[in-house]
């Protein structure tokens, strides 16, 4: 294994695959397979339906992303899912890079326009994973409750081809349209981040606001 590659499976502040509450995670998860194949499958979908989607937990401190954090909650964003992923992947000796794409959900809902003042959502996080020798797209966003709400076909990972959000719902709507990728990364570019957050994201007074949180805890937790 090259240098590069040892990169990617060691821990980072984010990627915090040494934390024993994620190497417990990830052998509980790991399925029976000595494959690394069938194991990353395995912590896929754990990912993806034991962690609730919940895009209003964004928090860019790296206390906020670590994989520990995400765990303990079982609540995050599709950047925290992924780091997650990865972490549960490195503590298993498999390769794993954070992934990021700008994509336009065309079935946001009407809070998170109202708090965005867009559909674009820059620095979608999904988690690309080292297989047989290539590196594989893995989305573990949406968990399978939001996906029956939101009537989307969920998204499933075979660990041979890239698992990325569909064009189109189940009843043929516009869903996800990916515009641009920025690249895959050892551990989460949180400056770039921000720095595309403060320009394109409008400050909003209802950021923080206790009775506007409340709101959205009753919202999510719907799913």
């Amino acid at each position: 294994m090259n240098q590069e590659m040892l990169q990617c499976i060691k821990p980072t502040p984010a990627v915090d695959s040494d934390n024993p509450e994620v190497i417990d995670f990830a052998a509980e998860n790991a399925g029976r397979s000595p494959e690394m194949v069938q194991q990353a499958i395995s912590l896929y979908y754990a990912v993806r339906d034991k962690v609730r989607y919940d895009p209003y937990t964004l928090d860019l401190s790296i206390e906020g992303l670590k994989a520990s954090t995400t765990l303990r909650t079982r609540r995050g964003w599709c950047v925290s899912k992924a780091i997650l992923l990865a972490a549960c992947c490195r503590s298993r000796g498999i390769p794993a890079r954070l992934g990021y794409a700008d994509v336009r959900n065309h079935m946001t809902t009407e809070r998170m326009r109202r708090l965005m003042k867009t559909d674009i959502f820059f620095w979608h996080g999904y988690t690309s994973i080292h297989l047989n020798g290539i590196w594989v797209k893995a989305t573990p966003a949406f968990n399978i409750e939001l996906c029956v709400k939101f009537h989307l076909s969920p998204l499933e990972f075979d660990g041979c081809s890239d698992s990325i959000y569909q064009p189109f719902d189940l009843e043929g709507n516009r869903h996800m349209e990916y515009l641009a990728y920025r690249g895959e990364f050892t551990d989460v570019p949180i400056e770039k981040m921000m720095e595309t957050f403060i320009k394109e994201y409008p400050v909003d007074e209802n950021w923080g606001d206790a009775d506007f949180d409340k709101e959205v805890e009753i919202e999510t937790s719907k799913e």
